[in-house]
């Protein structure tokens, strides 16, 4: 699957006798999800052995099943003619950005027979809703920590949950999450937008917007404020009156006076210390990591292509799901591993036959040199498989060009092992 991750089951598998143990695989009752899964976040927890400084990105994706009628257990999305299972996850990255593995991940149905059912939303606890997700992620993800390791939270607006901010965590645990709702600061009707608001400008600074949802690529210039708040339990809450104020440092970065349909309005809580421009500036910048759970998202669904995944139960789907995890996060890690280390030796991800016969295929010769070549300029030749031109301007590769190179690269590294001349250079194991 990893080295054809766009591939239906049977053409990445090649085989009958392979597809069939795959499908069989995915259809015992005595394998797991959790086992599955189990596998890689132990190996994840190896990736972060020497690590002082770690991002935890969770984040909510739907898995759309809508035109596979023939799939039982599956619930209502967030529009009750959509079909398919919802899926939370933990996706650490360690201080340069680079994804070293998930941590967590959790795939459930709506119950059908619930929709428009429960109480009033407001009426319930944050244990019986969906919300909770954003707890058990956290605590599930600081357990399995080294204790000296310092983290930070990032999470999107869906995260802007009172029991969240105020949940028990570890001291060296931090959260960063993206605000929605406009919380009660004061009992004299103070708001947090309309506290921010009058805080004193602090600095401005350019950010360049990635070109998407049909608006182009622009540069915004962003005033940043910010200041202490203390949030107040919500008037609604059901346990209210046991409940403590939380204090939580807010950092505004908006356009003002933009000639825009849609000026950028980001505004941040966070429980790191901010006191200065530059500490409010560092928060951005992290926050702006969150950026690669939405990658992976986009591997696991258009790289790997889970939801064309032909499976008659939904338990069957999150054995894939599972299995596929992995598939995504390695095609992410290939991505960024390779602009963090680019000097370090291909060998650390390529067996010696794949970067021979790429280095063959690309240079047009027989003649292996006398050292592996580099990550970077390995990554660099898969993209250029994948349609990559390294033109000046092009930047680094994306991961789509690399996921297409690579289905090219198993094809040319398989037929070199059939037909390699035993005089064709040096090997390395």
């Amino acid at each position: 699957f990893i080295a054809r991750p766009m591939a239906s089951v049977p053409q990445a598998c090649a085989d009958r006798a392979a597809t069939k143990a795959v499908y069989r695989f995915w259809d015992s009752p005595r394998v797991s999800p959790e086992a599955i899964f189990a596998a890689h976040q132990d190996a994840t927890i190896e990736r972060l052995r020497g690590e002082r400084f770690l991002f935890l990105i969770q984040d909510t994706t739907d898995l759309d099943f809508t035109t596979h009628d023939q799939t039982v257990g599956l619930g209502p999305l967030d529009n009750s003619h959509v079909q398919g299972l919802k899926m939370h996850s933990a996706l650490v990255l360690n201080a340069n950005g680079v994804p070293l593995g998930l941590l967590y991940q959790k795939v459930w149905a709506r119950d059908p027979a619930k929709r428009g059912q429960a109480k009033q939303r407001r009426q319930r606890v944050t244990a019986e809703k969906e919300s909770q997700r954003w707890l058990d992620t956290l605590s599930a993800t600081e357990a399995r920590l080294p204790a000296d390791v310092e983290s930070i939270t990032i999470a999107d607006r869906e995260a802007d949950i009172y029991d969240f901010l105020a949940m028990p965590r570890r001291a060296n645990s931090q959260l960063l999450i993206r605000a929605t709702h406009d919380r009660r600061v004061s009992n004299d009707g103070e708001y947090v937008w309309s506290t921010i608001r009058q805080s004193p400008e602090q600095g401005q600074f350019t950010v360049e917007l990635r070109q998407q949802d049909g608006r182009p690529l622009r540069q915004a210039n962003l005033t940043v404020r910010f200041c202490t708040l203390t949030l107040l339990p919500p008037r609604h809450h059901s346990a209210r009156s046991s409940l403590q104020p939380i204090q939580v440092q807010a950092i505004l970065a908006e356009e003002e006076n933009a000639q825009v349909d849609q000026p950028i309005s980001w505004l941040l809580l966070t429980t790191l210390p901010v006191d200065s421009f530059t500490q409010a500036r560092q928060c951005i910048a992290w926050y702006s990591q969150r950026w690669l759970i939405e990658r992976y998202h986009y591997v696991l669904k258009s790289g790997c292509q889970v939801e064309k995944l032909q499976l008659e139960e939904a338990d069957r789907l999150k054995r894939a799901f599972a299995t596929y995890c992995i598939v995504a996060w390695r095609l992410l890690w290939i991505t960024y591993h390779s602009r963090e280390q680019p000097e370090a030796s291909c060998e650390v991800v390529f067996q010696p036959h794949e970067w021979q016969s790429l280095y063959a295929t690309i240079k047009k010769t027989l003649d292996m040199p006398p050292e592996p070549p580099t990550l970077r300029q390995t990554v660099h030749w898969i993209a250029q498989l994948g349609g990559f031109q390294g033109r000046k301007g092009d930047g680094e590769p994306g991961v789509k060009t690399i996921w297409l190179g690579l289905r090219r690269l198993y094809d040319i590294a398989n037929s070199w092992l059939l037909f390699r001349p035993p005089s064709s250079g040096p090997t390395y194991g």
